[in-house]
């Protein structure tokens, strides 16, 4: 059975199954605040049943119910589908009539006991009849809009059909209601089905894949297959050819009560053939269909005179029982009704072992409701459904939960808990839509980056640009002719660098070692902090056995800064938390040469500062020709690109190019961007340290994007729509959230379980819709975070296109950052927004690895390499 339900969920096999495991569309159990009238309709075997429910959202503990039951004639079960549900219809009226609401607007759910096709709550459409309705010019057609024509039929407009479900899943909802949600039912009665929260991923026939949903299993189909052939008896097969439907739901007439009395009239009559019963007289009353009720067999079973009730049976039918008779039709009922019971567990057993294994779990908790008259009419058949399932789901505590009028109520309460979520989800969409941006929105945003960029170049204009469009004084990338021996070092965060790279014929090799900067000198004094960096050095050099050696030496500086030459670099400003004092404003290598003057250490020669993205983009220059760009989205942001000179009006000369270090992260400080900035980002912005900088930085960098998740969740908190609106004090954290949970969160195929543990951890009780909308804002966070990303690049790729006079540009994007490398979807989405926005542009993305320290030994390779054919001496920060 568990491979048929695979078989079923799965897109590529679902034609093929036996269990056809269709979505209901129901992707919430009850959470109790669920309130307002409700109207049912019950379609039942032989009856249509209506009910008024009034949910006072109590943890629906005490529902209010009226119902009325019309017994339905057996022409309108095999005529037209136009009279079965005209007939609803009038029953409906009647029932509303009869309790004089007739005009009051009231939301409807329809419980439809057979196959179909869901592909809304309220869209559905019939695939087969079973129970003997046979009822024409049906199938293929949309249930709902049948039943809600025929109810327009009656003039009541005010009714509105909701939700439509089958009993199974009536009875899961029904049995939510005690204060536990309830995630898996099954119906053993006339018929028999199951159904179970599935993880939604893997309902591929559904087009979601967040949260959990409803599948009804329609497991009375398992077999069809002939994958049941070698439990099946003579017995079986001689029900099934005599059925309505021969070889059609084989299961169901192994275990629905519609077919155990056959079952057992089958077995008397192959007895009494071998005179094992009734000493050999003639038993041709028991060769008519349904001579034997299994009313009658539950009865001879369960009643303490059970022997007297099999000879009342057996005489009603003309036989003559001995006392011997009695004794062994009674065991016979026992092993039909018995093997049904645990034919039933083993499906429910495939259904926990399932759904533990998809969530991932050690060991699945869960409660399950069960209805139907087998398990409400005989005690022993829950008995063997609870042992039974213990014994073949070992790994699955279940609680069986009675079911008390699952159909109906049930019903009402999935209409109820549709209306609540749809109230939710109103609410939830109106509060992300400022963060939902679209491509309109991505385009305006490409075309003001391009504007800044524009006025950052101009000379004229640099100093209203919020992009700064630094020169770097990097005039070309590697050309593979590079050797030699280089130190680098990179500082751009918390951890810090230093490295010795090796350039040779046949390769780069590389030692390097991480120093760690406390936060008290990432704040403190920039002689301190520059004093901590050349002790890094000199240890570094001393592990490597090049204290005696003077090493050419690139600097990775990843922080803003105006350059003045290829080893004259200006802090403009600190980012990244760092705020070391007496150093904006200074040339930084000039800094390093002091500390290292102080620590009477001469073995330090920079000759090329460089940042993040310009070492970035070097690294991957080395790999690929055609890598003029470097792109950081990890802690920070940041890109690079070769300018064309004759645009860098802020450096003399026309010939050639030139890498310009855009410092995007500013892009919006001088209010560009503020149309776009949502509630979120403002609190984000006035709670950092940078107060109003960064702009675009605080909208995309992995620093920042689990704070504004922290910020989304704590509005839905506030208005009740997460959480169940308790408060959370942990949430309440700077930086609690961080932005690696998005990363985890947003992974394919996390099971809901994982994510709900994360959030545990941060003392948040959280269920599994609180999950599926903690997992929806960090996708939302994420995507316009990535969607941004692209139109500044698309800004990018598209002036250099037009600089160089390109109808198609085909270029390289040396790309590094922890955001990028390691959130599941980032990548993913930006290139897809980037050929969107740059359709005239071939952008290929190449992960750098050890980008900013590698490349910065190789600026300082070319600059050792140009100086060398040019017979100059290496710069000096002097």
């Amino acid at each position: 059975m568990m491979q048929a339900m695979r078989k079923g969920l799965s897109r590529q096999t679902h034609a093929e199954a036996s269990m056809q495991m269709l979505p209901t569309y129901i992707c919430s159990t009850p959470d109790g605040t669920e309130n307002g009238d409700m109207l049912v309709v019950e379609l039942c075997y032989t009856h249509v049943r209506t009910l008024w429910v009034t949910l006072l959202g109590d943890g629906n503990q005490n529902l209010q119910v009226m119902y009325k039951i019309f017994d339905m004639p057996s022409d309108v079960t095999q005529g037209t589908g136009e009279a079965l549900f005209d007939f609803i219809a009038q029953c409906v009226r009647q029932f509303l009539t009869g309790i004089g609401s007739t005009q009051q607007h009231l939301p409807l759910g329809f419980v439809f006991p057979f196959s179909c096709k869901q592909t809304q709550l309220n869209k559905a459409e019939l695939i087969s009849w079973s129970k003997d309705f046979t009822c024409s010019d049906m199938e293929g057609k949309d249930i709902v809009e049948l039943l809600q024509s025929a109810i327009n039929k009656q003039e009541l407009y005010n009714i509105e059909v909701i939700a439509l479900m089958n009993d199974t899943v009536g009875t899961m909802m029904t049995c939510s209601m005690r204060g536990k949600p309830c995630e898996v039912a099954l119906v053993a009665g006339i018929g028999t089905n199951a159904c179970f929260m599935a993880e939604a991923y893997e309902v591929e026939m559904a087009e979601t894949t967040s949260g959990q949903m409803c599948i009804n299993t329609e497991w009375g189909y398992f077999g069809d297959n002939g994958s049941l052939s070698d439990i099946l008896t003579p017995y079986d097969q001689h029900v099934d050819e005599e059925s309505s439907n021969p070889g059609v739901k084989r299961f169901e007439k192994l275990v629905g009560s519609l077919y155990l009395g056959e079952i057992v009239r089958h077995v008397l009559i192959a007895l009494a053939a071998k005179k094992a019963l009734f000493g050999g007289t003639s038993v041709d009353i028991l060769k008519n269909k349904e001579a034997l009720k299994t009313q009658q067999v539950l009865a001879i079973i369960n009643n303490e005179e059970g022997m007297a009730e099999a000879r009342r049976t057996l005489e009603a039918l003309g036989l003559r029982p001995s006392e011997r008779d009695c004794c062994r039709v009674q065991q016979i009922c026992r092993v039909v009704v018995s093997r049904a019971a645990a034919l039933s567990a083993m499906g429910l057993a495939a259904i926990l072992s399932h759904m533990c294994q998809s969530r991932q779990l050690e060991r699945l908790t869960v409660n399950v409701g069960v209805d139907g008259e087998l398990y409400r009419g005989h005690a022993r058949f829950g008995e063997i459904l609870k042992s039974v399932t213990e014994l073949l789901a070992p790994e699955c505590t279940a609680t069986i939960l009675p079911s008390e009028d699952g159909t109906g109520r049930g019903a009402a309460i999935v209409t109820a808990v549709a209306l609540r979520l749809a109230a939710q989800r109103h609410e939830v969409d109106k509060l992300l839509a400022p963060l939902r941006l679209s491509r309109a929105d991505l385009q305006r945003v490409q075309a003001l980056m391009r504007q800044e960029m524009e006025l950052g170049l101009s000379l004229e204009g640099n100093a209203k640009s919020s992009v700064r469009m630094l020169p770097t004084y990097v005039c070309g990338t590697p050309d593979g002719t590079e050797r030699g021996e280089f130190l680098a070092l990179d500082l751009g965060g918390t951890n810090f660098r230093v490295l010795v790279v090796r350039i040779e014929p046949e390769g780069i090799r590389m030692a390097s070692e991480i120093y760690a900067i406390p936060t008290s000198t990432m704040q403190g004094t920039g002689e301190a902090l520059f004093d901590h960096i050349v002790d890094c050095i000199m240890d570094f050099q001393l592990k490597q056995d090049l204290l005696e050696q003077i090493l050419p030496l690139g600097f990775t500086f990843s922080f803003p800064c105006q350059q003045l030459g290829l080893n004259k670099a200006v802090l403009l400003s600190w980012t990244k938390g760092f705020s070391a004092s007496g150093c904006v404003g200074q040339d930084v290598v000039q800094l390093l040469q002091e500390a290292a003057e102080r620590k009477e250490h001469f073995g330090v020669q920079v000759v090329a500062v460089v940042n993040d993205t310009v070492g970035t983009m070097m690294s991957c220059g080395h790999d690929d020709p055609k890598c003029e760009i470097g792109l950081i989205v990890g802690t920070g942001t940041n890109a690079c690109y070769m300018e064309e000179m004759k645009n860098v009006g802020t450096v003399e000369g026309e010939q050639g190019r030139m890498c310009i270090n855009m410092e995007w992260g500013a892009f919006g400080d001088n209010g560009c961007l503020d149309n776009f900035l949502t509630d979120f980002d403002r609190m984000v912005d006035e709670k950092s340290i940078n107060v109003g900088k960064q702009r675009f930085e605080k909208l995309i960098s992995g620093m920042y994007l689990g704070e504004i998740v922290r910020h989304v969740l704590l509005v839905l908190v506030e208005k009740d729509l997460l959480f169940r609106g308790k408060p959370c004090p942990k949430l309440q954290t700077k930086d609690i959230f961080q932005t690696k949970f998005l990363s985890t969160i947003e992974t394919d195929g996390l099971a809901l379980q994982q994510i709900w543990s994360i959030l545990q951890d941060l003392e948040l009780q959280a269920n599994y819709e609180d999950s599926v909308l903690v997992r929806e804002v960090c996708q939302t966070v994420s995507l316009r975070a990535a969607h941004l990303c692209a139109a500044a690049m698309a800004a990018v790729v598209e002036k250099m296109r037009e600089s160089r006079g390109l109808t198609r540009l085909a270029v390289t994007v040396g790309v590094d950052g922890t955001l990028y490398k390691m959130h599941p979807c980032f990548s993913q989405h930006l290139q897809q927004m980037l050929r969107d926005l740059a359709p005239n542009c071939i952008v290929t993305f190449l992960r750098s690895e050890d980008g900013s320290g590698k490349g910065a030994a190789f600026v300082a390779a070319i600059a050792c390499r140009q100086a060398e054919s040019q017979g100059q001496p290496l710069p000096s920060a002097q």
